[in-house]
């Protein structure tokens, strides 16, 4: 056997504005990339808000790329703490290919401290909810 925590499963939806935010020095200016700002509203397994803030390329619809570092506090099955994500994806055809979105190792406080995951984001019909498989190994 291994010594990783055995994996538990959050589900739930959430709300998620999108905002974009204006370069704020000479080298993000002359990047040419998108900065936007996140906020989030979690529901069900996950009760809680995240914060965080995306850079992107491409042209936001059939092709591009995205990165985001993003600050959840909350509940996470019935552990108050907070924790940072950070998210990876590419566009092809419109469509997002090898999208990963992992917990920050070592990022989890209080009771979330020695959390590790990833999640996926499911968009169906206009609305997003998220999987969440992550293990708890505090102690």
């Amino acid at each position: 056997m291994n010594s990783h925590a055995s994996l538990q499963h959050a589900r739930g939806s959430f709300n998620v504005e999108v905002k974009p935010q204006t370069p704020d020095n000479p080298a993000a200016e002359g990047s040419g990339l998108a900065r936007l700002s996140l906020q989030k509203q979690f529901h069900g397994d996950l009760e809680g808000s995240g914060q965080g803030e995306m850079l992107a390329a491409g042209d936001g619809k059939t092709a591009g790329g995205y990165v985001a570092l993003e600050k959840i506090s909350g509940t996470l099955g019935g552990h108050k703490g907070s924790f940072v994500m950070i998210h990876r994806a590419l566009m092809v055809g419109g469509a997002p290919t090898e999208w990963t979105i992992d917990v920050v190792p070592e990022s989890g406080t209080d009771e979330l401290k020695g959390l590790s995951g990833s999640m996926k984001i499911i968009i169906a019909e206009g609305k997003h909810s998220y999987e969440l498989a992550y293990s708890l190994a505090n102690g």
